[in-house]
């Protein structure tokens, strides 16, 4: 689980709730029409943008924020130099009984039993590395999509609000519950946006860069590996992308 998400949110909106208690009740800031607005509105504007079937899929991957462990890449180079080693003893067939329960060097592995050549298994894996690559980003997308969406749906509430005031300033029992449109669904559109949305954007694709990191490394090292590669020049080469901290063998 990365705390790191979880600590954030709940400080986030803990720190929130706080002040407003020290001033008021959490009731002061419960607005139907407001959530009507800001979350109907960024919904629908989404089923517009894109695909049901994207946005569906986006709230699973969101909760790789949540429970995502980071790829551990030196692990990963420790496991492809330890197949080079038995691929240079017992050649390459001997890879046929190591199992990994990622499917993406499992793949790999595969076509290297199978014969492929260097070159096409190169080019296979860094197709495969693309479209996972094209995924993640559809849904960072999405969640910069609400990020950009949550305050202008926010603005349009305030300005409903607005109108539906300065239209019964004679009655002043509507004052009220109008200028509680207004403000509200500002204060919803923002904290969707800047405490919800954007971090979650940033902290996937994060999580993004990293795995696409660890399968650079598989690339290279099962590519290196088909090649005969010296299992010790290519820990070197695999090496570069640990932090110059990691990188003495």
């Amino acid at each position: 689980m990365d705390l790191a998400t979880v600590i954030g949110l709940v400080m986030g909106f803990g720190l929130m709730v706080v002040a407003i208690l020290m001033g008021g009740t959490l009731r002061m800031f419960l607005d139907a029409p407001s959530l009507m607005i800001v979350l109907g509105g960024v919904v629908a504007t989404l089923f517009v943008k894109y695909r049901m079937s994207e946005v569906l899929s986006t709230m699973v991957v969101v909760t790789k924020a949540f429970v995502n462990e980071r790829p551990d890449v030196e692990r990963m180079i420790g496991q492809l130099i330890d197949m080079a080693n038995v691929a240079r003893k017992d050649g390459i067939l001997a890879l046929e009984k190591m199992k990994s329960p990622d499917p993406f060097l499992q793949s790999a592995i595969n076509h290297c039993v199978d014969g492929a050549d260097p070159d096409f298994l190169e080019v296979v894996l860094t197709k495969n590395l693309d479209y996972l690559t094209a995924r993640h980003q559809r849904s960072i997308s999405i969640l910069d999509t609400i990020a950009e969406m949550a305050p202008a749906f926010g603005l349009v509430g305030t300005l409903i609000g607005l109108v539906q005031m300065l239209a019964n300033m004679s009655d002043p029992n509507t004052i009220g519950p109008a200028m509680a449109l207004a403000l509200m669904a500002t204060l919803y559109g923002a904290v969707l946006a800047n405490l919800v949305a954007t971090p979650l954007s940033g902290k996937l694709t994060l999580y993004s860069e990293d795995e696409q990191l660890v399968r650079r490394v598989i690339i290279d090292g099962m590519v290196g590996i088909q090649k005969g590669s010296n299992p010790r020049m290519l820990q070197e080469a695999l090496r570069a992308a640990l932090p110059p901290k990691k990188r003495s063998v």
